[in-house]
């Protein structure tokens, strides 16, 4: 039979306690490099691996982490947001890398899901991926503070946002398109999204495209601002809209890049040639946007950085740090949905 070493071995070998090895190896910051680094050592020459559900019960913690992806606006076709999907690669190293185990769930909104993990001991914290209306979800994360939940959220960075929200500056990501398609000769951008408070941070793309269009000498069209849902189906409605309104516009914003793929069917459908007769630019570059036809200028927000950020940001708040929200910085993806050449202003 194989003798199987314990840390008892370890401490006898180190000239430490045996709780000080079990902190050493946890890494715990009352134990020294020096020591931690002479532990590790040991245990590696001794092939000793750590009884994780021992350490667990022990410590009171999981080791474990959630990310629960939320119903948006049509939950009835079970999809989730392929941006989100985009975050999980890193998300899921970062916890590996860390030391985490990952348990990934779709919630409904309408349930108290917080009570599932952290509060029934599954996970040490929540990450949280897509909200919905964001006034009614708003009221979700104020239990979650008031509770003392470990959480971080994708979303808005907001004033009254609580500490650790991980987001993209949109306002930034909205005046990058608007300036995009202006530089290429576009006067007339149209907006699709739900440019309001129900969805913070598409009111912030569509509040960024209005700035660069003044900065430019140029007045917003209201007319030209369409509400649209983040999915392919509300894209493609709310091109059509667009195009009943018989009003004047030669390039279209789209909050999304799944709005974008619905509006560019529309916009073929009607005999519109893209990027000739108008310019579109998306949001997230998703994978479908390299793929369309023509493929889609879009403003990417780093999906894998984000994903690491959600997890290390999370593990600081339950080891009782206080991290400050994070605000990514956007980048244009120019594909040819946008590549027209540029006309003489008359």
């Amino acid at each position: 039979m194989t003798y199987k070493p314990t840390s008892f071995d370890i401490a006898q070998r180190a000239g430490v306690s045996q709780p000080t090895v079990s902190r050493a190896l946890r890494g715990h910051p009352s134990v020294s490099e020096a020591t931690r680094k002479r532990i590790e050592a040991i245990a590696a020459q001794l092939n000793y691996a750590v009884d994780q559900n021992a350490s667990r019960l022990r410590s009171g913690t999981t080791k474990t982490l959630a990310l629960l992806f939320f119903e948006e606006e049509a939950p009835e076709d079970g999809q989730i947001n392929p941006f989100f999907l985009s975050m999980l690669g890193s998300i899921s190293q970062a916890c590996s890398r860390l030391g985490y185990d990952l348990l990934a769930s779709f919630q409904e909104l309408s349930r108290n899901w917080h009570v599932d993990y952290e509060d029934s001991h599954k996970a040490d914290g929540i990450m949280l991926l897509g909200y919905g209306d964001y006034e009614t979800y708003r009221d979700k994360l104020d239990l979650l503070e008031r509770e003392g939940t470990h959480y971080v959220r994708w979303g808005a960075v907001q004033a009254d946002n609580p500490d650790g929200t991980i987001g993209c500056d949109n306002r930034l990501g909205g005046q990058l398109a608007a300036r995009h398609l202006l530089d290429r000769g576009y006067r007339r951008i149209a907006f699709l999204g739900d440019a309001s408070s129900r969805a913070p941070e598409i009111e912030e793309r569509y509040r960024g495209a209005c700035e660069a269009i003044h900065a430019d000498g140029l007045t917003p069209d209201p007319a030209l601002c369409i509400s649209a849902d983040t999915n392919e189906a509300s894209g493609y409605t709310a091109a059509q809209q667009l195009l009943s309104s018989k009003a004047d516009f030669d390039a279209v914003f789209a909050a999304c890049d799944l709005i974008a793929v619905g509006a560019m069917r529309a916009f073929e459908e009607a005999g519109l040639s893209i990027p000739q007769d108008l310019g579109i630019v998306g949001f997230d570059d998703i994978p479908i946007a390299a793929l369309t036809n023509p493929p889609l200028t879009t403003i990417s927000q780093d999906p894998a950085r984000a994903g690491t950020m959600l997890v290390e940001t999370l593990i600081a708040k339950i080891k009782g740090q206080q991290p400050a929200d994070t605000m990514l910085i956007p980048q244009l993806i120019l594909r040819h949905s946008t590549q027209a050449p540029i006309t003489e202003l008359d």
